[in-house]
């Protein structure tokens, strides 16, 4: 991956999952592998289909992701880390903040994600 180009990269891949994330969850599995970590408010998931599983799960129907900033680093030109900061609102609830952390590792011509961490901005006491 050329350094020029990743922060491009970087957006693309951001408005392509959400976009697929919004409309229809359970085409997300053609971004991960079975070596794909998720950690998910502290849910540990492995693999395409365990972490399928968990986002089909989720417990609303209706989901709308609003990205603030995207922020991307190379990795030692074998991979991609992204940072994103954003809103997420879900059915009827109020917008909640939310981070996401996304590596990306290039396999042949396509890039999918090795390790993703998600996390809402709520305040736990």
């Amino acid at each position: 991956m050329a350094e020029s180009s990743f922060k491009g990269i970087a957006g693309q891949f951001v408005t392509s999952y959400y976009q697929i994330f919004d409309a229809d969850r359970s085409q997300l599995g053609q971004f991960y592998r079975l070596d794909s970590k998720l950690s998910f408010e502290g849910d540990e998931r492995q693999g395409a289909a365990n972490i399928l599983e968990k986002l089909m799960s989720l417990p609303f129907q209706v989901v709308q992701h609003v990205g603030t900033t995207v922020d991307a680093q190379l990795l030692d030109g074998y991979g991609l880390l992204i940072f994103v900061l954003g809103q997420l609102k879900t059915d009827d609830d109020p917008p909640h903040m939310f981070s996401q952390t996304f590596v990306l590792k290039q396999f042949g011509d396509s890039l999918f994600i090795t390790n993703e961490i998600f996390r809402l901005g709520l305040h736990h006491q």
